[in-house]
């Protein structure tokens, strides 16, 4: 009995009541407008006075609101009021304008279903309680009694008191109308209002778009601020480790962490800016890091910290890196950050670099290509310390190198960690 009346005048039953009567509400401009036409077409009467016009106008007016429904703003229109009145979860429905004519058919579809329901729904709600409140009054009036109430179909005067009886049926029915087309628009709103093919294309390319976004901006947050930290740490700890024996070290493991950390800074409000939308690059941000230009520096920082470093670069010096690809100098410079970042926090001994253009046998096509190896930390280092950054560094310098067509290959190589990098150049570069 309970679960009857909440399904027929819950709080779910009478919001959908309401949704229903806004979409008669909606459909009247619709209705004055082609009333006029039928009572124009019927010899100039008013077609509001006649139930059969009426009934013309408003199926005349389905097509009008069938043909207005096609325009993109109907459906997050019908979306949100379906989402919050009739109760359908939002996973169900679809976002945004319709982008198809097959969602715009749907659309039109749903929008002549609401409207038109809802406009009958509007009519019984505006007709029967009033009639319904005259028929339960009916045997306490007695002027009611006697008087015309144009109710051909019911005898007022030979039986008034059957009258409530009928008062109280007519407002069950209409109640039962409502909520039963209420529960009819919610079921068919996920089939017509839901999301096409194109639809969950467009929200997959959407997510992967935005997906990409925030693993570029992991990328360079972990490979400056986590490269910086390591860096700084192992610098701090050298310099502490020395500090009374020598001074002239301690000076250059300061200076390397107030150059490290400056640099840092300015790395990271250039990532940071990113995060806004519509931030116009800045005229004072520093410039993205370059195998050319900053290779030089990162070899003197991570050497500050006590980490010998010996560097073989095919054809020489980093000036001559200019002429590479200005985005295969970003890529490589961060892959060597990373390599480096490794080899200090899970490494032990020596790094030992090589950077080299090497062509492809019988193409036109070359190859940069970094190699990096290292001596495995002790056993009982890694013990101590345990890994917990699960790699993402790695990844990282894998996502890099594979936006360039390249590869990225890390592990154990004969008794070594070996990291090595290929990135793909153009065939006329170099």
């Amino acid at each position: 009995m309970r679960d009857g009346l909440g399904r027929l005048l819950g709080v779910r039953a009478r919001l959908r009541w309401v949704h229903l009567i806004l979409g008669g509400a909606l459909l009247m401009p619709y209705f004055l407008l082609t009333q006029v036409g039928v009572g124009i077409a019927a010899g100039g009467v008013n077609a509001l006075s006649s139930f059969p016009l009426s009934l013309a106008a408003y199926a005349a007016a389905l097509p009008l609101v069938a043909a207005t429904a096609v325009f993109g703003l109907v459906r997050p229109l019908s979306v949100t009021a379906v989402r919050v009145m009739c109760g359908v979860p939002g996973d169900r429905l679809a976002e945004g304008p319709a982008r198809s004519w097959a969602a715009r058919g749907r659309t039109s579809a749903w929008w002549t279903l609401h409207l038109g329901v809802g406009a009958l729904v509007s009519g019984l709600t505006l007709a029967v309680p009033p009639m319904a409140v005259v028929l339960i009054t009916l045997p306490f009036v007695s002027g009611l009694r006697k008087a015309r109430l144009g109710l051909g179909w019911f005898d007022t005067q030979a039986d008034p008191y059957v009258a409530p009886l009928l008062g109280a049926g007519l407002l069950a029915g209409l109640a039962l109308c409502a909520a039963g087309a209420g529960a009819l628009l919610a079921r068919l709103a996920p089939v017509l209002l839901g999301p096409t093919t194109a639809d969950r294309l467009a929200a997959a390319e959407e997510r992967a778009a935005d997906l990409a976004v925030r693993n570029r901006l992991a990328r360079e947050l972990h490979d400056a601020v986590g490269h910086a930290l390591s860096a700084v740490t192992l610098q701090a700890v050298a310099a502490r480790r020395v500090l009374d024996s020598d001074p002239a070290f301690v000076r250059e493991a300061l200076a390397a962490i107030e150059d490290t950390t400056r640099r840092t800074v300015g790395e990271l409000d250039a990532v940071l800016g990113l995060l806004r939308d519509g931030d116009p690059a800045r005229p004072d941000a520093a410039p993205a890091p370059t195998l050319a230009a900053d290779l030089d520096g990162l070899l003197a920082r991570t050497r500050a910290g006590g980490t010998p470093v010996t560097a073989h670069q095919d054809p020489g010096p980093a000036r001559d890196w200019e002429a590479l690809p200005a985005i295969a100098s970003r890529e490589a410079y961060r892959i060597v950050q990373e390599g480096l970042s490794n080899a200090l926090r899970h490494g032990a001994g020596p790094v030992e670099l090589r950077i080299r253009v090497q062509g492809r046998e019988g193409t036109p096509h070359r190859d940069l290509e970094i190699t990096m190896t290292n001596p495995p930390a002790a056993p009982e280092d890694r013990d101590r310390e345990p890994r917990t950054t699960g790699g993402r560094g790695l990844r990282g310098a894998a996502e890099r190198a594979a936006l360039l067509g390249g590869s990225v290959e890390a592990g154990p190589h004969e008794g070594r960690w070996r990291l090595r990098a290929v990135l793909p150049l153009a065939g006329g570069d170099r």
